[in-house]
């Protein structure tokens, strides 16, 4: 019996090689080759995204993307401004391994976030990865999948799409996504947090991961019905991004 559960047990063996790699050591601005500002939107996360300077600056190595007061932007009604950048149409990542090393500063109200999204699909049928969500001053971070299956069926409990762990809300942590043609697996500070698997089902869209490459979007977004109301006194609040690496599976 030990013999035949070991056999049937799916493990992935693949090896990696960085293949690429963000250090943000450019004094001035990110390297816009690679990545655009967020332009605004009308929901949660991007109602308030802004291209705007204070939203953004590059110190010590790092990026900084900040979340605001509106206070001299003309013509803007936004009561908050915030900062963010992708890599939509200009870098995509396939099967591999995606780390983002980053400080999330607390405010109430804040809700930073590093994720994907498909870079040929619409959303949800394409899939959504959200390697880190963090809310308000939380010592967690939320790490969620969301496809048509989970979202448009409503499908939630098979197999689970999403877990929280543990962080160090005063410091750098690392968060991770492996993805496979068959499997997403989530880290934090390099411990496995959770799997989402590719399961046989007759519904639709259950893993479409397999099928689209994925851009990255790195985020400090500001209030919305999950995270609740802002703070104003609590700004501004600051998220830190150290480094970005993605290493090619090799077999």
């Amino acid at each position: 019996m030990l013999l035949v559960c070991a056999c049937s047990r799916h493990t992935h063996t693949s090896k990696t090689v960085l293949s690429w790699e963000e250090n943000f050591n450019q004094r001035q601005s990110f390297d816009t080759g690679r990545w655009t500002k967020i332009p605004r939107g009308n929901a949660d996360w991007n109602r308030h995204m802004s291209n705007v300077d204070s939203c953004y600056a590059m110190r010590n190595g790092k990026l900084i993307l900040r979340g605001i007061k509106n206070y001299s932007v003309p013509g803007d009604t936004a009561q908050y401004l915030t900062g963010g950048i992708y890599t939509k149409d200009k870098v995509s990542f396939g099967f591999g391994r995606l780390a983002i090393r980053a400080k999330l500063n607390g405010a109430k109200g804040a809700w930073p976030a590093i994720w994907m999204l498909s870079q040929n699909a619409k959303w949800p049928d394409g899939g959504e990865i959200d390697i880190m969500e963090r809310l308000n001053f939380d010592s967690i971070a939320y790490q969620t999948v969301h496809t048509h299956y989970t979202y448009n069926l409503k499908i939630k409990d098979h197999p689970k799409p999403g877990a929280t762990g543990s962080i160090n809300p005063n410091d750098f942590n690392t968060y991770a996504v492996e993805k496979y043609p068959d499997s997403l697996v989530f880290f934090i500070n390099d411990k496995r947090i959770f799997n989402y698997p590719r399961i046989q089902t007759d519904k639709e869209g259950q893993f479409p991961f397999d099928k689209h490459k994925q851009y990255l979007l790195i985020d400090m977004q500001l209030g919305g019905s999950w995270v609740g109301l802002v703070e104003p006194k609590d700004l501004p609040v600051e998220m830190e991004i150290d480094w970005v690496r993605f290493y090619e599976f090799k077999n």
